[in-house]
């Protein structure tokens, strides 16, 4: 059985749990594992704590939710912090991070610089023998995956690129040092959150700048800030608002229908506009995500203020199009501080790449189709990830009669709740598919899953139970429920990350819970008072 109290074991005794990963979700479930006297460690492939905002150190990385919720909202913690700046840059995220690990102390339980190769489950001994590339094969009882959701860049093939004689970089594996972009010819591949980010920064200060896109991005305007120091006197208030919103941040929509009235609706698209952030996303009319009409709105509103400023006209359609190239709000936004103004400097350049692609990297820099060479001196592929499940398929985890999780998924993620897959017991996985992560403010959804995920763990250790799974009809159940929600929204008209459209092969799904925050916190509750309906456990002896 799990055994508590015990801060220490023997070398003849397996962990209490493993803990893959050290980001936001990974430390604090090391720290609420530990609190429940487990005997648990963690794992972490980076040299250091903070995850996503480890491995993505490109320039003018920054987070897009505003600062007083991206934080953990333990008590005691957040009293001693203050941020510097409203959207918060990943250099002073990882700041906030090291803060918080002197109040969790758990980084000394990891051991960093170890890559998660496999996992194999015993079911004679209801235990996990984990391998990595930098120990000894690991044993413990329960293993909690939090490798998140973008733990795995997507890194397109292009023809060439081997041979290229200049540098290049994905953003999620941007070199520590870091990389000199003035005075180069530099070239981005991308317009995602990464490439606008990227962009801005080489624009200031780039010999030449060459973007390749492929969807423009329907960015909003970031009305960067300096945090007040009075603004923490709110913050109790704010945690407890953020679990209530759809999103689990600090806004939420508006619950009516947008076609109340072109003069009223024109003023609280002002006001949203004007707020900055994602608040015209997140806090604007709770129909337009579900409506054509509604959609439409929105975008004509977000078009006719980008081309406001768009000052070359060949730009216009490419950037902000007349028509919408997909629903408004269906692909990630990103938030800007100048990114148009950096696309109308003379020493920048937009290629399309659905009309002109690229054909091959050469020695010194990017052809396209149509034979129109572009020198460089750095690419940079801000191309995103294999989103949810490319982390998971890399690492050769193996459950009950040698069942390969890799295989589980192939046609489609199966989950209950998102965080116990049936075949795979003792395992719970955090941050993942089936769940709000990628449609909520982060340390919210975390939150949420490590709490409940410990609470889960702590009825297991008063009950003497040794084995948890998910039954199987309640894992279809709640797989049928994330696609039945997600058909509700008009996000599968739009070929997203949110539902694996950007990898080449990948199974095209709602990958995502989209009913909101609030619905999926109720359906964990609901479960863990029903006494964890739909999991199966197993008791020790």
């Amino acid at each position: 059985m799990i055994h508590a109290g015990i801060s220490e074991a023997p070398v003849d005794r397996p962990l209490d749990a493993l803990v893959v990963g050290a980001g936001v979700s990974g430390l604090y479930q090391l720290h609420r594992l530990r609190q429940l006297g487990l005997d648990a460690k963690g794992v972490e492939a980076a040299s250091d704590i903070g995850g996503t905002w480890y491995w993505n150190c490109y320039p003018g990385a920054r987070v897009d939710s505003d600062a007083p919720i991206y934080q953990y909202s333990v008590e005691g913690l957040w009293e001693g912090w203050q941020f510097s700046k409203r959207f918060l840059s990943g250099e002073e995220i990882l700041k906030y991070l090291h803060y918080a690990d002197e109040t969790f102390g758990v980084s000394r339980h990891i051991r960093f610089n170890t890559r998660v190769l496999g996992a194999r489950f015993n079911d004679t001994g209801n235990l996990w023998e984990v391998t990595t590339d930098n120990s000894p094969t690991i044993t413990t009882r329960l293993l909690v995956m939090c490798i998140g959701f973008a733990s795995k860049p997507h890194q397109p093939y292009f023809k060439g690129l081997e041979t290229f004689r200049g540098e290049w970089y994905h953003t999620a594996r941007w070199p520590k040092s870091g990389v000199e972009l003035e005075g180069k010819r530099v070239g981005v591949i991308g317009t995602g959150a990464s490439g606008v980010q990227v962009i801005q920064e080489a624009g200031k200060v780039a010999k030449e700048l060459v973007v390749f896109q492929r969807t423009p991005n329907l960015t909003f305007p970031m009305r960067q800030s300096t945090q007040a120091e009075a603004s923490r006197s709110i913050y109790p208030d704010i945690f407890r608002q953020r679990t209530t919103t759809f999103s689990g941040f600090h806004m939420d929509s508006i619950p009516k229908p947008s076609i109340e009235g072109a003069a009223a609706r024109q003023a609280v698209f002002d006001e949203l506009w004007g707020k900055g952030g994602l608040e015209f996303w997140l806090g604007s009319y709770d129909d337009t995500l579900i409506n054509d009409t509604a959609n439409d709105y929105a975008y004509a509103y977000w078009r006719d203020k980008v081309r406001q400023r768009i000052h070359k006209e060949e730009l216009l359609e490419k950037l902000a199009p007349t028509v919408k190239m997909h629903p408004f709000g269906t692909k990630r936004p990103a938030l800007e501080q100048h990114f148009y103004e950096v696309l109308n400097q003379e020493n920048v350049t937009l290629v399309d790449l659905n009309d002109n692609p690229i054909d091959e990297i050469t020695f010194t820099g990017a052809r396209t189709k149509d034979g129109t060479e572009y020198a460089l001196d750095l690419l940079v592929m801000a191309t995103g990830f294999d989103s949810a499940t490319g982390g998971y398929n890399d690492i050769e985890i193996k459950g009950t009669n040698g069942a390969r999780f890799c295989d589980k998924w192939a046609s489609g993620v199966k989950s209950y709740l998102g965080m116990l897959a049936h075949g795979f017991p003792n395992m719970f996985i955090e941050y993942g598919p089936h769940s709000p992560t990628a449609f909520a403010n982060g340390p919210t959804g975390i939150e949420l899953q490590v709490d409940w995920i410990a609470d889960c763990i702590e009825y297991m250790m008063k009950n003497s139970l040794v084995r948890i799974e998910a039954n199987e009809k309640a894992e279809q159940d709640w797989t049928r429920r994330v696609h039945e929600v997600g058909a509700k929204g008009l996000w599968n008209q739009a070929k997203s990350w949110y539902r694996g459209a950007n990898v080449p092969g990948k199974v095209v799904e709602d990958m995502f819970w989209a009913g909101g925050f609030p619905s999926y916190a109720k359906a964990c509750k609901e479960v863990a008072d029903n006494g964890y309906e739909g999991i199966i456990f197993v008791k020790g002896r």
